[in-house]
């Protein structure tokens, strides 16, 4: 494993100048352009304004920005990523549609790069030591795209290098059950190679999972049952449909955090401290390789040993079988072995955000934040160039109204494009780890546009409760792309929906994990996020997610022909987002709905019930308390949401509001607690943070009593259980607290 450091002093120390001017100085008005803030101006949402911006979102430009940007490969700190930080700051700059200000701010990062002197390769080996046959280590190059020197070859990000050698197993998704499982058969796993599918588990979970049981070395791959609906011929896929071609591989990161490997909880500028190599954690701890599921079917329709289990099953066109070793009558003799072979590379590199900024002109204090990722793996037309193509329209838009004098919005507009997300996080990770504090005590809210488009059937949002309401609003007023007059609320709710005891039928919103860049705002800061796109009818694919994600066959073209053509889909999110940014910014009052929480809490309370209670009052613990917490909750979130109703009806003091809002805004921060969870990194929401538990209730409880379940009264597992509890109350507690009046404790 190598390391070579790229110096980025100079540039870094501008970096952080820079970006401390930018976000610390909102407040001083920009020439005449940004008049002094006053904050018993009574500006409110402007409709017509509303409707204006709406009307100018044009799904031509978006299509066009969509081809600049996906033209080349742009992985993080390569030159085209950089010559799109210079494309952002170009149109974020410009006279007639530009904003108050925008800067590029960079970090000096690790990454991880498959050796281009040694590339990586699978091979089975014979017994006499020779080579019988070799993995593809390219995609195959159907348009004219896949072959460039700038396709990066699929490689596990992080994974370790090595040359493990030994028999062949299949281990399904690779979770600790399939791995108990291969055991429970009689498989000895010490030595051997594992052959996994995506799906399951994390990406890097299966190398750890393996490495429990002594396996030496992992291989990935997607199989057409999980993504392609179980087509494989080449004449089935692209370029001829949306399906992944034979020799299409998924890449993607191994590491388990997120942010920058070496300075967890510390921005990654010059002058921070960095962990030695030896003591970084999260990396895979054997050598791991993704495969196309062509190279796939060769090894596993080779195998010998036990049939799998039917659930194991896929669609190569055989019967999956366990191993050890192939059969004696197939391809290669029963004693050949698979050899992985990994070369990769850690790399310091640069890597940069870019931040636009519109001043509030009444707020300029309070930040409504909405980011996507610029880097790709190869082209990324998808992911995350349909994101970033919606981001320059609405800015264009945004910005031409605040050129010509005809807006500005009453609270601040921060519009990121964040680097080396595809790494882990890891450009928003950084930024919230440098801004904590001034982030927290002022951002209202963070929306997340990655993948624009999935797919053009629906739109699909994840987020905060809070948020449900504005998200709700705004697309009750867009028409949804299609035939037929529905509006984007009305076809959502046709995909995707649930039974509200307070609203009655409504669309479902998604909760927030950990897939893109909302999570550090969400579980280390605390603030409420959403994450919008439109997506596919579940009901006609079986695909886990768009078939070509993270592949060279993400291109302009397969957008254009098969996801979204005429883009009236990336038209219906631009528009979504810029209603929500508008309401965000200018409502007088902000569109955050607190007593939204009391739904979620409510279910969670009743799944510990049903589900725990029994397993508790045995051990003497007693949710008592938490009922009593939960009750509290929903009578302080009522009492603050009859208040605003009231003011909203009279002529109310600004400075009220302002207070009144403040509220709203902080409610998320009262859910975080950073010693909730020590075994995680950054993740301290004690109402979102990772559940590995089977109960679907607060998941520090959830996960305690999961732990818990087969140990003896008393036992440190039981303590940990009333400790997550005690959490969860103090939690739901202060989230009252900060919900009464102010002048109240």
């Amino acid at each position: 494993m190598q390391w070579t450091k790229v110096l980025g002093l100079g540039l870094g120390a501008a970096a952080l100048l820079g970006l401390g001017i930018i976000l610390g100085h909102f407040a001083i008005p920009k020439k005449s352009n940004s008049p002094a803030p006053s904050i018993s101006a009574p500006q409110d949402l402007d409709l017509e304004i509303l409707e204006t911006v709406m009307g100018q979102l044009d799904a031509h430009r978006i299509r066009e920005n969509l081809r600049e940007l996906s033209r080349e490969p742009h992985l993080a700190s390569s030159p085209r990523d950089e010559d799109l930080v210079q494309l952002l700051l170009q149109r974020w700059k410009d006279p007639e549609s530009g904003l108050d200000s925008a800067e590029a701010f960079t970090y000096e990062v690790l990454l991880s790069f498959p050796s281009q002197e040694q590339p990586n390769v699978v091979d089975i080996v014979g017994p006499t030591g020779d080579i019988i046959h070799s993995c593809h280590r390219t995609e195959e190059n159907v348009t004219g795209e896949q072959g460039g020197a700038d396709v990066i070859q699929p490689h596990a990000a992080y994974a370790p290098s090595g040359t493990p050698q030994g028999l062949l197993v299949y281990a399904n998704h690779g979770t600790e059950e399939d791995f108990k499982e291969l055991q429970t058969q009689g498989i000895k796993l010490e030595g051997t190679i594992a052959l996994t599918r995506y799906g399951g588990v994390g990406r890097g979970d299966k190398a750890v999972n393996a490495a429990k049981h002594g396996v030496a070395g992992v291989l990935v791959y997607t199989d057409p049952a999980d993504i392609n609906d179980g087509l494989s011929s080449p004449s089935e896929t692209f370029p001829n449909s949306w399906y992944l071609p034979p020799s299409g591989v998924e890449r993607g990161s191994y590491y388990k955090y997120f942010g920058d490997p070496l300075t967890p909880y510390l921005p990654a500028t010059p002058s921070s401290f960095r962990l030695d190599l030896a003591n970084v954690s999260g990396f895979p701890p054997i050598p791991t390789q993704p495969i196309g599921f062509q190279d796939a079917r060769d090894l596993l329709c080779n195998l010998n040993g036990t049939l799998a289990p039917a659930t194991w099953q896929g669609a190569l066109g055989c019967h999956y079988r366990l191993g050890p070793g192939f059969r004696p009558d197939g391809n290669f003799s029963a004693d050949s072995q698979v050899n992985v072979s990994v070369y990769n590379l850690l790399e310091l590199r640069n890597s940069s955000n870019v931040l636009g900024i519109i001043h509030g002109a009444v707020e300029p204090d309070r930040y409504v934040l909405y980011g996507n990722h610029r880097d790709s793996w190869v082209h990324g037309a998808v992911d995350p160039s349909s994101g970033t193509a919606v981001l320059l329209e609405l800015s264009r838009v945004l910005g031409t109204l605040l050129k010509k004098g005809t807006w500005r919005p009453r609270r601040s507009i921060v519009f990121a494009s964040w680097g080396a997300e595809e790494f882990g996080l890891i450009g928003s990770t950084e930024f919230t780890e440098e801004f904590f504090n001034k982030l927290q005590e002022r951002t209202v809210a963070y929306i997340n546009v990655d993948i624009a488009v999935f797919a053009n059937a629906t739109l699909r949002v994840q987020g905060t409760p809070p948020v449900q309401s504005v998200v709700f609003s705004a697309t009750k007023e867009i028409r949804s792309p299609g035939p037929g007059d529905l509006s984007i609320y009305d076809n959502w709710i046709r995909y995707f929906n649930r039974s509200s005891p307070v609203y009655g039928l409504v669309p479902s919103l998604g909760s927030l994990g950990a897939g893109s860049d909302y999570a550090p705002f969400i579980h280390f800061l605390g603030i409420s996020s959403m994450d919008i796109a439109y997506t596919y009818d579940q009901s006609k694919t079986s695909a886990r997610i768009y078939p070509t994600y993270h592949t060279a066959f993400d291109t302009f073209d397969y957008v254009d022909k098969f996801l979204d053509p005429g883009f009236s889909s990336h038209q219906a999110v631009a528009r979504t987002a810029g209603s929500i940014i508008l309401r965000l910014s200018d409502s007088f009052f902000l569109p955050l709905k607190v007593s939204d929480y009391s739904e979620t809490l409510r279910s969670f309370l009743q799944a510990a019930q049903q589900d725990l209670g029994a397993l508790l009052e045995q051990h003497s613990i007693s949710l008592g308390p938490l009922v009593t917490a939960v009750e509290k909750f929903e009578a302080e979130a009522a009492a603050l949401g009859q208040r605003i109703s009231t003011l909203q009806k009279g002529s109310p003091d600004p400075l009220q509001v302002r207070m009144l809002n403040d509220q709203l805004m902080l409610l998320e921060r009262s859910f975080l607690n950073p010693r909730a969870f020590p075994e995680e990194r950054y993740y301290s929401h004690v109402l979102w943070a990772a559940r590995t538990g089977s109960v679907a209730t607060f998941p520090g409880l959830s996960n305690a009593c999961s732990r818990a379940m087969d140990t003896a009264s008393g036992s440190e597992a039981w303590a940990e259980v009333q400790r997550q509890l005690s959490i969860v109350v103090t939690a739901l507690e202060g989230a009252a607290a900060t919900l009464r009046p102010v002048a109240d404790l």
